[in-house]
C-alpha cells in the first residue's frame, strides 16, 4: 500500500509539470516528455533522497522549476528529469544520445560532476565543477538554467542534510549561484536563493526579521494604501491598463542593510517599493509610457534628485529594463518606484536568458548575453591554478552594480563600476591592455589607475615598449583584464619559477629535510610569500637565500614532539596558542577531525584552544560561525559571514565543519564603535560605564571630535556576543551618544 501511495505521489508529481508545460506557448512535444520520465523513473528505482522521499521526486521538481518558473521548453524538461542518471547509475552520456538525441546529452554531460582536472589532485573538485558547467553554458545556456533549477530545489530541501553539508551548499549558493542567478536576470530566483542561504546560516536572525515583517505588515500595508492612492488616480486619469503592487524587501537584503549600517529593523525605512507594470503591445511605444508615468508621480510628490536610474536607454548587462525612481512618500519617508511595460516584467522576473535564440530571433537582449558568455569562455581559457583565485575571478564577472562608458568613436561599453582605464583597455583588446600606459578621459590626459564614471568617453594610449607590470592587478576590477595579467606575469616568472623549484627541492634532499605542509607554511611565513609559486620566484631570482640558520629552524619545525604539552595536547584535543604565527605553521599534531560530526570549541583554563581564530573576521562565542580543516589538520574558525569563508565554503565544501561553542571563561576581543554629540566629560562616562559598572577590560581605545560630533572607536575583552550586543544598550543611555554598534 506505501509503495502504492508513493507511485500515485510520483505521478501527480509528474502529472503538474506536464499540465504547467501544456499551459506554456512551447511546441507540445508531450511524447519525448514522458519517455524523458520513464526512463528517469527506472534509473533511479529504489533510491531515496536523504529525507526518505522517492529520489525521482528531485529531478520531477528540477524539471517544473525550469518549465514553470524559468520558461523553458521540452528539451530542457527532458535534461532536467535526466540531469542525475549519468553521475548516480549505471547509464552513460552515450544511452542518453541514443534515446533522446545529441541535445539532451550534451546537457545532462554538462550537469554531470568531474573529477581531477587543472586545479591538480589535492585541489577543489567543486571548483573544478563550476568550470566545467560554465564552459557548457558558454555552448548552450540551458546548462546553467537546469543547474540553477537543480540548486533552488536542493536549497528547498536542504533541512534534510547535516549542519556542515548545509553550511557548504549555502556558502557557494550565496557566493556563487545567486549572483549567477542575477547576471542572468533570474531576479525571482535570485533572492529565494539569497533568503534560503541566509536561513541557514543565520536561523537565529532570519527569524527574528521574518517575525518582525509579519508585525509590522499591516502598518506596512496601509503607508502603501495612502502612498499608492494618489499615485492610482494619476495613472487611471491617464487611461493606462497597469498593475500596481508592493514589493517587499527580502530577509536577505533587509539583514544585510542593518549590517553594513549597523542599525536596528526599526531604522530601516524601505522596506517596500512600489512595483508599477504596464500593458503595451508596441514596443516603440514603452519609452513615452514610462515617462509619462515618471511625470504624473513627479507632480504627486516629491523627487530625490540623485535616485533616478534609467535602464531603459541603457539596459543593465543581464537584460533588465526599467524606469527607477525615489520620492517623498506622505509620511516622510523615501519609496522608491519600479515602471515597467509587461514585456520588461517578464524579462525581469524570468530572466532573457530563458528567451535564447532558439526561441526568438537575435535581440539586443541576446547580444549582451553573448557578449557575456565570450567574455566567461575567455576567462575559462586561462584558469588559474588555484581553486581560489578561479572562483575570486569568476566571482568578479558576476558584478551587480556597472557603468556604461564610449570609444572615441561612440561605441557603448558596459564595465563593473569601479573600473580602471586600464580595464578599458583589456576590454577593448588584449594587446591595448598589455601596451597601455595612459588614457585621455573626456579628452583628459590620466593615469592608468584612473577610476572611470557612467557617460565617460575613453581614449586608450600605447606604446610599443610597454610591458605588464605585477602592481597594475591592484587598479584592475574586471575578470578579464585580471585574467589576462596574470597569464602574462605567469609567462614572464615560469623560467625564475622552475629554478627556484629546483632550488628548493635540491636543498630540502641535501638538507634531509621532508616539505610537509607546515614546513612550507613555515618557509612562506618566514619570507611573507603568498603562495607557493611566490616562494619558488622569489628563490629563482635570487631575491632570498636558503641558509644553514633556516634548516635548523625547519627541522626543529619537523621534530617538536613527544613532551607533556603534546600529550596534553592529544587528550584534550587542544593546540597551544600561537598568535604570531602564519596560517599552517604550528607544528604540534593535533587529532583528525571527523567533518560529519559537529566539533566542539573548547578553551581551557590556560587559554589553549582546539581551535584557530582567523584574523580575516575575528569571531567570538554567540556568532554563527565554521570550522575549516586546514593543511596540518587544526581548525580554524571564520565567522559565516566572512568574505573569505564564502570562497573556502565555495571551493573547499568537504573541509567545512559544524561547530559548537564550549569556551567557558575564555576572553575574545571584540571592536564597537560609538558615535554623538560631543560634551565635556562623554569620554569619561563612556570609560566609566564600561570598566567600573560593567566590569569588562578596554584594551584600546581611539576617539575624533570635530564640529562638535564624536567618533569613538573601543577594543574590549568580552565572553561572548551577548555582553557586545549589552554593552552598546547601556551606552546607548549615555547623554548625546547617538548609534554603538560591534564591528564584525
Amino acid at each position: 500500500m506505501a509503495a502504492e501511495r508513493e507511485d500515485a505521489l510520483v505521478q501527480h508529481a509528474f502529472d503538474e509539470v506536464l499540465q504547467g508545460y501544456l499551459k506554456s506557448n512551447h511546441r507540445k512535444k508531450v511524447e519525448v516528455i514522458e519517455r524523458a520520465f520513464r526512463f528517469a523513473r527506472e534509473a533511479h528505482k529504489g533510491v531515496r533522497r536523504r529525507s526518505g522521499e522517492p529520489y525521482i521526486l528531485h529531478p520531477i521538481a528540477v524539471a517544473r522549476i525550469a518549465s514553470q518558473e524559468m520558461g523553458l521548453g521540452s528539451t530542457s524538461i527532458c535534461a532536467a528529469l535526466l540531469h542525475d542518471v549519468v553521475e548516480d547509475t549505471e547509464y552513460t552520456v552515450e544511452d542518453i544520445e541514443r534515446a533522446f538525441g545529441r541535445k539532451v546529452a550534451q546537457i545532462v554531460e554538462g550537469l554531470t560532476k568531474i573529477s581531477g582536472g587543472i586545479f591538480g589532485d589535492q585541489a577543489s573538485a567543486q571548483a573544478e565543477n563550476f568550470r566545467k558547467l560554465l564552459l557548457t553554458m558558454s555552448e548552450d545556456i540551458r546548462v546553467v538554467l537546469i543547474k540553477m533549477a537543480d540548486r533552488l530545489h536542493n536549497m528547498r530541501t536542504l533541512g534534510a542534510q547535516p549542519p556542515n553539508k548545509q553550511y557548504k551548499i549555502a556558502g557557494e549558493t550565496l557566493y556563487i549561484y545567486a549572483p549567477l542567478a542575477h547576471r542572468l536576470g533570474l531576479f525571482a530566483i535570485k533572492t529565494e536563493l539569497e533568503d534560503l542561504s541566509f536561513k541557514y546560516e543565520h536561523p537565529a536572525e532570519y527569524e527574528s526579521i521574518s517575525a518582525k515583517i509579519r508585525e509590522t505588515e499591516m502598518r506596512r500595508h496601509s503607508a502603501y494604501a495612502d502612498f499608492a492612492a494618489p499615485i492610482r488616480a494619476a495613472l487611471d486619469a491617464m487611461g493606462l491598463e497597469y498593475e500596481a503592487k508592493d514589493r517587499l524587501k527580502s530577509v536577505y537584503s533587509i539583514w544585510r542593510k542593518m549590517e553594513q549600517k549597523h542599525i536596528p529593523f526599526e531604522e530601516v525605512y524601505d522596506l517596500y517599493a512600489m512595483r508599477i507594470v504596464f500593458e503595451c503591445d508596441d514596443p516603440s511605444k514603452e519609452k513615452s509610457i514610462c515617462w509619462n508615468i515618471y511625470s504624473a508621480i513627479t507632480d504627486i510628490y516629491r523627487l530625490h534628485p540623485e535616485r533616478t536610474r534609467d535602464w531603459i536607454v541603457t539596459p543593465k548587462a543581464n537584460g533588465y529594463r526599467a524606469l527607477h525612481l525615489t520620492v517623498m512618500g506622505p509620511d516622510g519617508n523615501w519609496v522608491e518606484v519600479q515602471i515597467r511595460s509587461r514585456r520588461m516584467d517578464e524579462i525581469a522576473e524570468k530572466g532573457f536568458a530563458a528567451h535564447w535564440r532558439y526561441k526568438i530571433g537575435e535581440g539586443d537582449e541576446e547580444s549582451e548575453l553573448n557578449a557575456w558568455l565570450r567574455t566567461i569562455k575567455d576567462i575559462l581559457e586561462n584558469p588559474e591554478p588555484s581553486a581560489i583565485d578561479f572562483l575570486d575571478t569568476l566571482k568578479l564577472n558576476l558584478f551587480a552594480s556597472e557603468i556604461v562608458v564610449f570609444t572615441p568613436r561612440g561605441e557603448l561599453v558596459t564595465l563593473p563600476a569601479g573600473a580602471s582605464v586600464l580595464d578599458m583597455a583589456f576590454e577593448l583588446h588584449t594587446e591595448l591592455g598589455m601596451h597601455c600606459i595612459a588614457g585621455k578621459v573626456n579628452h583628459r590626459l590620466v593615469a592608468l589607475s584612473h577610476r572611470l564614471s557612467s557617460g565617460d568617453q575613453v581614449e586608450v594610449l600605447t606604446s610599443k615598449s610597454q610591458t605588464p607590470q605585477p602592481e597594475w592587478e591592484g587598479f584592475l576590477v574586471t575578470a578579464r583584464a585580471k585574467t589576462r595579467l596574470r597569464a602574462a606575469m605567469r609567462k614572464a616568472r615560469q623560467p625564475m619559477m622552475a629554478r627556484g623549484r629546483e632550488m628548493l627541492e635540491g636543498w630540502f634532499a641535501e638538507k634531509g629535510i621532508e616539505p610537509t605542509p607546515a614546513v612550507i607554511s613555515k618557509l612562506l611565513g618566514t619570507y611573507h610569500a603568498a603562495n607557493r609559486d611566490d616562494l619558488y620566484f622569489q628563490l629563482g631570482a635570487d631575491e632570498i637565500m636558503l641558509g644553514d640558520f633556516l634548516a635548523d629552524v625547519l627541522r626543529k619545525q619537523e621534530g617538536k614532539s613527544s613532551t607533556g604539552l603534546l600529550r596534553k595536547i592529544l587528550r584534550l584535543g587542544m593546540k597551544p596558542k600561537t598568535p604570531d604565527a602564519p596560517a599552517g605553521a604550528e607544528s604540534v599534531p593535533v587529532p583528525k577531525v571527523n567533518p560529519k560530526e559537529t566539533y566542539v570549541l573548547r578553551t581551557d583554563a590556560d587559554g589553549n584552544s582546539n581551535f584557530r581564530l582567523c584574523e580575516c573576521c575575528n569571531p567570538i562565542p554567540g556568532d554563527d560561525v565554521m570550522g575549516f580543516i586546514a593543511d596540518d589538520g587544526a581548525v580554524e574558525l571564520h565567522a559565516l559571514t566572512c568574505d573569505h569563508a564564502a570562497v573556502l565554503k565555495s571551493a573547499y565544501g568537504p573541509r567545512i565543519v559544524s561547530t559548537q561553542w564550549d569556551a567557558q571563561g575564555a576572553r575574545f576581543m571584540a571592536h564597537v564603535r560609538v558615535e554623538g554629540i560631543d560634551r565635556h566629560g562623554v569620554l569619561q562616562e563612556l570609560t566609566q560605564m564600561i570598566s567600573s559598572h560593567m566590569g569588562i577590560d578596554i584594551r584600546r581605545l581611539e576617539i575624533e571630535a570635530s564640529s562638535n560630533v564624536f567618533h569613538c572607536d573601543l577594543w574590549v575583552r568580552i565572553a561572548d556576543a551577548a555582553v557586545a550586543s549589552d554593552l552598546c544598550r547601556r551606552v546607548l543611555t549615555i547623554e548625546g551618544v547617538q548609534s554603538a554598534a560591534r564591528i564584525k
